[in-house]
């Protein structure tokens, strides 16, 4: 009965109280495992009720409306006391006046009823762990933070105080000199003025906190429409009718608001029609869910980041149509303007995933979901700062890649533990990563290239950790409700499609040292172990730098590199007539093939260029030792260096390939033949095809 009185007819204000509802009783007329079973089914009942499973931005509208009672209440309550407690001070309610207690909860209520669904860290009932997790979270200032818990614990002690005095439930302090007095000697203070002090102090810390979160400051309908009238003749009515009233919950008048405000926020932009027509298709996409449309009325300085973002990037702008999630992002600047603290965000999202639990086991499908969130929110959060000019190049690539390998890890950690007939407690696996992870120059939409390698010699490990692989493969890849996380690419394995999907560690080194090809070796150039077990880590390290240490005839080696260019260049035409950045000669691909074949020829006797520290590092390396010729080391580490901030502007220009005008960088290009020549100068002049070197099928 309660579960269906609470779906069909609960009010906002009772989400507001059975935010702290808790059993208090033990087992008394039912069997103690009953009692337990009844527990969870009662919680099952309450979370959900109040805790929503997407971002629940109509609270800040129902709160509001309940504080308002709220306050007005006491304001009635406070005149009829008035008469009696008069006096020199103010009368005071220290829990529903103005920044009280009620007030300061409803601060972490607040974003309890937001996101308490999707943190369940929020979910607690202490008000002091709310606001500290909210701190944690920039979602409010360490200041705010520190001003909030000491006006709380003043307020208590102020409360228990006056409980004690008056041996009653009663939260309001007489005006009377005497009971100021009183209460000041109580609170350890000099004197009633101290007092009077004090809680003005505590009050002009709360209310400020208070009404930003609380405000109502969206412009009425009539005045945006006033505003925009003469430029595209808005509001033309019939003779003699009225425009309608639009009610504030209502989806429709919300939707005609925030279209309004639109077109007062994109007069500020160059291209107002493009800009207008993008937001416009948000909205769109947004219409049956109301949550972001009251985000947006709610807070209308998230929908003018929102245009600032899709002005500066299509590739954004699309993004935050397939992710709305996001948008939640852009309500605090402090978060996005902080670079954020990967291992904390390892530690909460593991949390997340160990609490998504249904009937006691793990929820895959909500573990999922939350990956997905997880991933959307950080990637968005780097995106603005990226187009705010804030990161370069290579330090956004650093932070793409340290978030994959976090949701790598998660995602390990989680599918493990749904993983069927489990053999151990904790996995001997790892996942190693190659390509643009493996060499931390990750992109927003880079795929990832995986192996999966194990060293559990049990009879069960193959089997187990087949099924382990595939269930990460599924939960990285797969396209849920709350979108897509990564592509993944296992080719890199040993034997490619057709080899095992997880190789045992002695296994991989086996085939690596007997049975790989070049282009093989120059792949684990830019490999690293990035999640699971540690010692397989540093077992895969120290195998990796040994096989990369292998002497190798030079002309040999330069042959079949060069063939597996020619291969690769063959793979991705270009009819287009432009300079495609990565796949065309003289571009990056040329560039990271030069530092796999300086890697390659001379690690047996310089093992620093073993590292996998980037191309412009190994290249600066290479130059060091003489190898190649400083100068065009440089040259070329800046062509790469301009290459990649190209592609990126295109990228996020909404660009599907990196291609520029055919006489563009022609300086760069030239260096990179040049430095070309160079390292390649012990090749035949005729370069075999990969299968007639090996005697294999290509």
């Amino acid at each position: 009965m309660l579960e269906n009185y609470l779906i069909r007819y609960g009010r906002e204000w009772e989400r507001y109280a059975w935010i702290k509802a808790r059993l208090v009783n033990k087992a008394v007329l039912s069997e103690q495992d009953q009692f337990e079973k009844d527990a969870r089914l009662l919680e099952t009942i309450r979370r959900p009720f109040v805790f929503r499973r997407y971002l629940d931005f109509n609270a800040l509208a129902a709160l509001r409306d309940l504080h308002g009672q709220i306050r007005e209440e006491a304001q009635r309550r406070s005149q009829r006391r008035e008469a009696r407690m008069a006096g020199d001070y103010e009368m005071v309610d220290v829990k529903l006046g103005p920044g009280g207690i009620r007030e300061i909860e409803f601060i972490g209520q607040l974003f309890q009823l937001i996101r308490g669904g999707r943190d369940p860290a929020l979910q607690s009932r202490v008000c002091l762990e709310v606001l500290k997790l909210l701190r944690d979270q920039a979602r409010i200032s360490e200041k705010e933070y520190l001003d909030l818990c000491a006006a709380y614990e003043f307020w208590r002690r102020l409360e228990h105080r006056l409980q004690y005095e008056e041996d009653a439930q009663t939260h309001v302090l007489s005006g009377s000199a005497k009971a100021y007095s009183k209460m000041a000697q109580a609170m350890g203070l000099e004197s009633a003025e101290a007092l009077c002090l004090k809680i003005e102090a505590h009050r002009s810390h709360v209310i400020p906190i208070f009404e930003k979160l609380f405000r109502k400051e969206a412009p009425g309908l009539d005045k945006i429409a006033s505003e925009t009238k003469d430029a595209d003749n808005f509001g033309e009515t019939a003779p003699g009718s009225e425009p309608p009233t639009p009610r504030a919950n209502d989806a429709d008048s919300r939707l005609e608001r925030l279209r309004l405000r639109i077109k007062a926020i994109v007069r500020e932009h160059a291209d107002a029609q493009r800009l207008e027509r993008g937001l416009n298709e948000l909205l769109d996409s947004l219409r049956r869910r109301s949550s972001y449309l009251a985000l947006f009325d709610e807070y209308p300085e998230t929908l003018e980041r929102v245009a600032k973002v899709m002005a500066t990037s299509s590739w954004a702008a699309s993004y935050m149509q397939r992710h709305p999630i996001v948008l939640d992002e852009l309500l605090d600047r402090r978060g996005l303007d902080e670079a954020g603290d990967l291992d904390r965000l390892a530690v909460q999202l593991h949390a997340s995933l160990e609490d998504a639990q249904l009937n006691g086991e793990p929820d895959v499908e909500r573990q999922m979901d939350i990956l997905r969130e997880t991933h959307h929110g950080q990637l968005f959060r780097l995106l603005v700062q990226d187009l705010d000019g804030l990161l370069s190049v290579e330090h956004l690539s650093d932070r793409l890649s340290g978030l994959a390998d976090v949701m790598i890890d998660a995602t390990l950690r989680s599918a493990w533990k749904a993983t069927p007939r489990r053999h151990r407690q904790d996995p001997q696996f790892a996942v190693i990563a190659y390509g643009k992870l493996g060499g931390k120059e990750l992109g927003y939409a880079s795929d990832l290239d995986l192996i999966f390698l194990h060293n559990d010699t049990d009879d069960m490990a193959q089997e187990v950790y087949a099924r382990l692989a595939k269930r990460i493969n599924v939960w990285l890849s797969t396209n849920t409700a709350a979108g897509s996380l990564f592509e993944i690419d296992l080719r890199l394995r040993p034997n490619g499609n057709a080899g095992l999907l997880v190789t045992d560690l002695p296994g991989f080194i086996d085939y690596q040292e007997k049975r790989a090809w070049v282009w093989e070796h120059q792949a684990l150039t830019r490999a690293r172990f990035c999640a699971g077990d540690a010692a397989i880590g540093q077992a895969f390290e120290q195998a990796r730098i040994q096989i990369l240490r292998q002497p190798r005839q030079p002309q040999a080696l330069q042959e079949e590199i060069l063939a597996m260019r020619r291969r690769m260049h063959d793979g991705h035409p270009n009819p287009s007539g432009q300079f495609d950045l990565k796949h065309d000669r003289a571009g990056m691909v040329d560039i990271e093939f030069m530092v796999q074949a300086l890697v390659l020829e001379h690690s047996h006797a310089h093992a620093e260029l073993t590292g996998n520290l980037g191309n412009i590092a190994l290249l600066t390396i290479a130059a060091g030792l003489g190898l190649v010729e400083a100068e065009k080391a440089q040259k070329v580490a800046e062509a790469y260096r301009r290459f990649r901030r190209s592609q990126h502007r295109l990228r996020l220009a909404g660009a599907s390939s990196a291609r520029v005008a055919p006489d563009a960088f022609e300086a760069d290009r030239q260096a990179v033949k040049d430095l070309w020549q160079e390292v390649f100068d012990k090749a035949p002049n005729v370069i075999r095809s990969l299968s007639e070197i090996r005697g294999k099928p290509s």
